[in-house]
Parts: C-alpha cells; structure tokens; sequence
C-alpha cells in the first residue's frame, strides 16, 4: 500500500463504511422483521434486547481495558479488528436468518442469542475501530477534517444500509441481503485495517490496574455528562432509522417499494451538510458546536408530525438531514479532548476503555429506544404486525417526532449540567507518525 495512504482519513475511513453499512440495517430493520414480517411480540423483542445490555455493561468495558493493555509488533488494536472480521460477519448473517417454522417461543430464543453472539463481536470492532482515531489524529482541526471524511463515508454507508436496504431484501430476501452486507463489511474492513500504522508509544508509567482504570475513568465528570447527554441523542438516531418503515406504512400510507425514497430524503441531504458542519466547527469551540447540534436536531424532527404522503415525508425527511448531519460531526471533537487530557493526567493512551465504556453508555440507547417502542406502543394498543391496534397511525407519529423531540431536549439540557472546558486548546498538529494528506 501506497505511503501516501497510511493513516489517512480517506482509507481509515472505509472502516465506518464497512461497519455501518450492516449495523445500519440491523437497527433500520430488525424489529421491522421480526415483529412485523415474524411476528415476534414487542414485549419478547424488549426482553431480548434488555438482557443483550446486562451482557453489554460486562464484556463493552472489559474490551476497553484489554485494547488498551494489549502489546504486539501489529498494534494494540489491530489484532483485534483483524480477527473479528470473519466472527461479526457470520453472526449478522445468522440474525436475518432464523429457521422456519420456529414458534414464538422459538423465534425469541434464536433472537436472544443470535443477538448476544452478534454485539460481543461488534463491540470488539467498534471499541478498538473507535480507540484507533483520537490516537491517529491529534489536534481540533485535524479531528473535524477526519471526522468530516468519517462522517460522509457513514452517510454513504447509512444510505445503503437504509435506503437501498428494502429493494434489497424485497428482491433477494432478508438472509441473502445479510450474507451481502457481510462481504461488503468484510472486504472493506479489511482494506481500512492495511492502512493503519499504529504508532508505539513509549509508556510513562506502567499500565493501570482493572479498577484504577475503571475509577480513573468513571470519576471525570466530563466523561460522564458529555456521553450520558449523547445516550439520549443516540437513541434518536437508532429510533427514527427503526421507526421509518412504519412510518411509511402506518402514517405516510406509501407501498414498501417507496420507502426508499423516503429514507433517501434523510440522508442523501447529510452528505453536503456535513461538511456544511465542517464549516461551521472551524469557526467556533468545539463544545459550542456540539450544543449548538443538539439544538438544531431537535427542532428538525418536528416537521415529521406534519407528514401525510410521500411528498410531505420527503420534505421533513431533509429537514432532518440537517440536524443529523450536525450530531454525527460535532462529538468527535469534545471525545478527542477528553482523552487528550485524560492522557495529559494519567501519563497513559487510554482509548480503548474510553471509547469502551463511551460505546456502553451511548448503546444503552437501544434500551431507551426498545422501551419508548413498547410503552407507546402499549398505550395505543400497537403489538405487532398481525395485532396493529386501534390507532397505528398516532402510535408511530409519537414514535418518530414527539418522542426524539423530548429525548433531544433531554440531551441538549443535560449537556450544560457541567463546564466542559479544556486548559488547552488543541490546534493543528498531528502527533503521529507518518506524513498523510488531510486536504478534502
């Protein structure tokens, strides 16, 4: 491989597409296929989900801390990536594909563990994939620059993994779109992991202990107040790219066929806008802009309530864009800091159990997301595809604009509990070891 494409944002990027192409579809359409096309009741599918998080707060945050402590000639955090390629890969295939003729019962059991075997391998991706960036780009501007690149492959990635993803599986079916998705995710993933040269830092002190790092790690307020506020905008992320399709069916009253068009309305339009995002990050703090974000996301789902038809869903879905372009952009630059100075103090790298434990409290989203879908759902009467209540339409306008509106509120409030100010501010430099264009 070329030297010009070590470490660079460009190929380091593909990593996002690779992994959001199938963790994109899996949360678009997972419970659209078992509780609408299987028939799974939305009590089993929050149980599942519910009992994958006690599992999650154990092996997320454990990952963290053994990337961190790992040592080889590769890397800390290659090893890692490089053999959960081919694991992640079958396990996405095995939950789009359930035996048939499974009972409920049955069909819960598969889900449950299915579900299990698949997120233990992608929190060891996502951990040591996320640990990987603040490490290889050191300084604000070259964050938002890389940031700005991740964030436009994920957008490409988001519009397949969404978009694309119903012509897929209405031609070829849910089990054979996952074995798709699964090479796609292998193949590029691959490539990204041949582009990082991981630079081996000589340690300051010696690495600490599993509960120094945990107490180390839970006690910085700003850690805390910045992830639990994005938790609540994450969810509205995994909430509207899940509620679409009945939204679509149920509010909009527009054929399966067309809800492509509508998913491509949000995020066909992120594409420019994050860098419309670049542009305005450069010119103010960090930690302004990411507020600043969850403002504007906020107000962009409220469009949403007002959809009737193809057309009106359309226009909302791009008001949405906007605000979405902003959330996926801006945290990037206050988790940078962070760890930053968190290095400053503790004279260690310590990104992996950052991004661990960050990846724990953000994922609980899922939990926060499956338990708004079964409360709204139990107050209007919704249980699945076969028993869609009274009123499914007002069940899924709650679902894709009251409800992200007050999480979004939530989140944005949250986020001034505490000063998020740093002794220094990060400029340009890249602290790293090979020379790489960053030009967009």
């Amino acid at each position: 491989m070329r030297r010009s494409w070590i470490n660079s944002p460009y190929t380091f990027s593909l990593g996002m597409f690779a992994m959001m192409v199938p963790s994109q579809a899996f949360s678009s359409f997972y419970s659209y296929f078992y509780v609408d096309k299987l028939g799974l009741g939305i009590g089993l599918a929050t149980l599942a989900r519910t009992i994958f998080l006690i599992w999650d707060a154990v092996n997320n945050p454990l990952f963290g801390y053994w990337s961190d402590r790992t040592r080889t000639r590769y890397g800390r955090r290659r090893p890692w990536v490089f053999g959960a390629i081919p694991l992640f890969m079958l396990m996405f295939a095995l939950i789009f594909s359930p035996p048939e003729g499974l009972s409920e019962n049955g069909l819960f059991a598969w889900f449950l563990v299915a579900l299990i075997l698949y997120e233990a391998v992608s929190t060891v991706l996502w951990v040591n994939y996320g640990a990987l960036f603040p490490e290889l780009f050191r300084g604000d501007r070259i964050r938002a620059k890389a940031s700005a690149i991740q964030q436009g492959y994920q957008v490409v990635a988001l519009l397949i993994g969404t978009a694309l993803t119903p012509i897929i599986f209405g031609a070829m079916g849910f089990s054979r779109m996952a074995v798709l998705y699964a090479c796609i995710f292998g193949v590029f993933m691959f490539i990204c992991m041949l582009s990082v040269k991981e630079k081996h830092e000589p340690l300051a002190s010696e690495p600490l202990k599993l509960v120094d790092a945990f107490r180390k790690t839970l006690r910085n307020k700003k850690f805390w107040v910045f992830n639990i506020s994005n938790s609540f905008a994450q969810t509205v992320n995994g909430l509207l790219s899940s509620i679409i399709p009945f939204y679509a069916k149920y509010v909009l009253k527009i054929p399966e066929t067309q809800v492509s068009i509508l998913l491509a309305s949000v995020f066909v339009s992120v594409i420019p806008l994050v860098f419309v995002w670049y542009w305005i990050i450069r010119r103010m703090d960090g930690v302004k802009a990411w507020r600043l974000s969850l403002a504007v996301y906020g107000l962009s789902v409220i469009p949403l309530w007002f959809g009737y038809d193809l057309a009106s869903g359309v226009a909302a879905g791009i008001a949405v864009g906007f605000g979405l372009a902003g959330f996926l952009v801006t945290p990037a630059m206050v988790s940078g800091r962070i760890i930053d100075e968190d290095a400053e103090i503790t004279g260690q790298r310590r990104e992996g159990i950052y991004t661990a434990v960050s990846g724990f409290i953000t994922r609980s989203s899922g939990l926060i997301s499956a338990l708004a879908f079964f409360i709204v759902g139990l107050i209007f009467s919704y249980e699945s595809g076969d028993n869609p209540g009274s009123n499914p339409e007002l069940t899924f306008r709650y679902l894709i604009s009251v409800v992200p509106l007050c999480l979004l509120v939530i989140s944005f409030l949250i986020s001034f509990t505490t000063k998020i100010e740093f002794k220094h501010q990060a400029g340009g430099v890249l602290d790293h070891g090979e020379k790489t264009d960053y030009k967009l």
